[in-house]
């Protein structure tokens, strides 16, 4: 029964039309407008080099941090420099300024100050720039002092060996800056750009999307629903046989149309995913499940009609997307910053967000936080529905 059942709803499900355009066509189509609105986006939005100033001090000079990080930012020779600086004094760098052949300078007394007159993406940048400068020189002081004073307490013998101690000294925070568990990778001009967040939600759509498979395919099973459904309430046969295939055979369906959408973006749109295919793979696999899950929920849960069900999941998975970033990539980050629980619980950002943390830690620990939290999403809809489907009774079938 489990195999008859299981080739009837596979069946069935392809040759529902309306299930094939949105678990099938509609990421596709979806997918090809996002390639022709972003596909020349970065290319016509590239900044420019940034004429800055920098005040020649004593300070400025006795910062290493500050001539090593600004020296390297200006160089001609590196084709990703930012800036074109020019190293003058305090007078000189107002007179810049005032006659608008600088976006702003940077002046080193008692702390880093940024001068600008206007505010704008350059003079953004430069006080960014600055910013976080100054907050890697603080690091490295306050490693520096901390580790001179464990040094020079342990090892008393280095005050007479000061070159010693700085070698000591400098092999430890080489050490403690290499062994930071979360480091940013710089892979950007290989595969990264910041319109792939677009397709992460492409991916977290069509995932979800499966939910309305998951659905119908449980419709089927459900008295209420479908003159199957009172067939199957009547017979004398394992109903968790008939649903488990039911459910089996639209998350193959699922898993068919997620395939179609890798193929035609990766090979026809030359979207690059990178090279870790075996976690993309799994990433896929729970997200499809959490959809899986998501559609068992509103079947079981809802009491309404199968079209009002379609719009429920259509709409839960739309807005999801949107609070992750598919209708436009700062929302994602809004949300993080001012209601982080919200996207905490949403399915459709936890896969955005594995996927997002695949290219930009060193680390699995964030991956592995989003594949814990839709397997947990999913596990908590599946209870809830199997609670529900033991408690539904009908007074005549």
């Amino acid at each position: 029964m489990f195999i008859h059942n299981f080739k009837y709803i596979l069946k069935a499900l392809f040759k529902n039309k309306m299930l094939i355009f949105w678990t099938f066509a509609f990421p596709i189509i979806l997918g090809t407008f996002f390639n022709m609105a972003f596909s020349d986006i970065e290319k016509n939005e590239m900044l420019d080099i940034i004429d800055i100033a920098v005040v020649n001090n004593n300070e400025f000079k006795d910062s290493v941090i500050f001539t090593e990080i600004f020296k390297n930012l200006s160089d001609k020779n590196n084709d990703k420099r930012i800036f074109n600086t020019k190293y003058v004094n305090e007078e000189e760098a107002k007179n810049l300024l005032e006659d608008d052949k600088i976006s702003g300078y940077l002046i080193i007394e008692n702390s880093p100050k940024v001068v600008v007159t206007t505010s704008g993406i350059n003079e953004t940048i430069l006080k960014y720039t600055t910013e976080e400068v100054s907050q890697y020189e603080e690091i490295i002081k306050n490693l520096t002092n901390k580790i001179a004073s464990e040094e020079i307490s342990t090892n008393s013998e280095y005050l007479n060996n000061l070159d010693e101690l700085n070698n000591k000294i400098y092999s430890r925070i080489t050490k403690l800056i290499n062994e930071n568990n979360v480091n940013i990778k710089n892979i950007s001009s290989n595969n990264l750009s910041y319109t792939m967040i677009e397709f992460y939600t492409l991916i977290a759509m069509t995932c979800l999307y499966g939910g309305i498979l998951s659905m119908s395919a449980l419709n089927c099973n459900l008295a209420n629903q479908s003159k199957k459904g009172c067939r199957v309430q009547m017979s004398p046969t394992s109903k968790k046989i008939i649903v488990f295939s039911s459910v089996l055979a639209s998350y193959l369906t699922q898993l068919v149309g997620l395939i179609l959408l890798f193929i035609y973006t990766i090979f026809v749109l030359k979207v690059d995913y990178g090279n870790n295919l075996p976690m993309i793979t799994l990433l896929s696999l729970v997200g499809s499940l959490a959809g899986l899950s998501l559609g068992i929920f509103i079947s079981s849960v809802f009491k309404t009609s199968e079209n009002t069900k379609t719009g429920i999941i259509l709409a839960f998975t739309m807005f999801g997307c949107f609070l992750s970033g598919m209708m436009g990539i700062t929302m994602k980050y809004i949300v993080d910053k001012n209601i982080p629980i919200l996207n905490k619980i949403n399915p459709a950002n936890m896969i955005t967000d594995g996927f997002y943390s695949l290219y930009y830690y060193d680390t699995l620990d964030r991956f592995y936080f989003n594949i814990i939290s839709l397997l947990i999403f999913s596990a908590l809809l599946i209870s809830i529905s199997i609670n529900s489907l033991r408690r539904q009774k009908y007074d005549s079938i």
